[in-house]
């Protein structure tokens, strides 16, 4: 398992910024500056979110890949967020998840996060959304499976975990597996640990990620802020424990999204964080 840090760490730098929840920073930054934080950082491996490619053309992406590649990280390239699929509503999207494995094989990684989509796209009938979603999803495994890569379905607030397992085993491919995020199952008022247990076996990639209940409605996003690893609701170690058992050997990426206000900028919670990260690791 390789210590890693997902590029939506520094969201609010690409104009991700959550309305009434965080504000926009003073500078933007670019993929390449993201890339200089994770080796200042120490990790091994980054997790790279497609919103944030200013430019797919063959050069830009092989500068890319020899930044990475001279750098030493293992990666994971990111389609979809926020909506993806759209939970089934977007068939069309599937023409620019099939651009973005070619991005991914052209920047040699292995692993494709993607989102089927995302809390705004859930259906309120399992039957329905099923209906809609498995199909696009196995249109995109065969792709993926023809260019030799797999796809990791993130649990994105949009999934319970017994329903992801469920699409994950119905397309029935090694090209398919699951993006475990540790902590939005919670979001969906699931018990997270008994949904990192349910999605553990299935990972090809992780969010390391550990939110608190903070004011308001704990419906919505808000409520559920990020703080560093080790300090919210998620028991870490209790994961990077399962996720070894099952011989989990990608990155575990952490992920920040909407902060805490009270645990200062992103760098400081982001080598909070990595501390802990490490440090954990080396107990088990």
């Amino acid at each position: 398992m390789q210590i890693a840090i997902d590029s939506y760490c520094y969201h609010r730098y690409f104009g991700e910024v959550y309305p009434g929840l965080e504000s926009p920073p003073q500078q933007a930054m670019t993929l390449d500056e993201v890339i200089d934080r994770a080796i200042a950082f120490g990790v091994e491996g980054v997790s790279l979110e497609s919103f944030m490619l200013d430019d797919a053309s063959p050069e830009r992406l092989t500068a890319l890949r020899e930044r990475l590649d001279e750098a030493g990280l293992a990666r994971v390239w990111a389609w979809g967020h926020p909506d993806g699929l759209g939970s089934g509503s977007r068939p069309e999207a599937l023409e620019d998840l099939f651009v973005h494995i070619e991005v991914a094989r052209a920047l040699g990684a292995g692993v494709m996060r993607i989102c089927a989509g995302g809390r705004r796209t859930r259906p309120t009938s399992w039957a329905d959304h099923r209906r809609d979603l498995l199909p696009l999803l196995r249109r995109a495994t065969e792709r993926a499976e023809e260019r030799g890569l797999v796809l990791a379905v993130e649990n994105h607030v949009d999934l319970l975990a017994d329903e992801l397992v469920e699409l994950i085993e119905a397309v029935d491919s090694p090209a398919l597996g699951v993006c475990l995020d540790t902590a939005n199952n919670l979001r969906l008022f699931e018990d997270p640990m008994r949904a990192i247990e349910t999605l553990a076996p299935y990972a090809r990639a992780t969010h390391l990620k550990d939110i608190t209940a903070y004011r308001g409605d704990p419906k919505s996003f808000g409520f559920w802020p990020s703080v560093p690893l080790g300090q919210g609701l998620i028991d870490i170690p209790a994961t990077l424990r399962l996720l070894k058992q099952h011989g989990y050997q990608g990155l575990l990426a952490l992920e920040i999204d909407y902060l805490h206000p009270a645990h200062g900028d992103e760098a400081s919670a982001i080598g909070t964080s990595l501390d802990y990260l490490r440090h954990t690791l080396a107990k088990l």
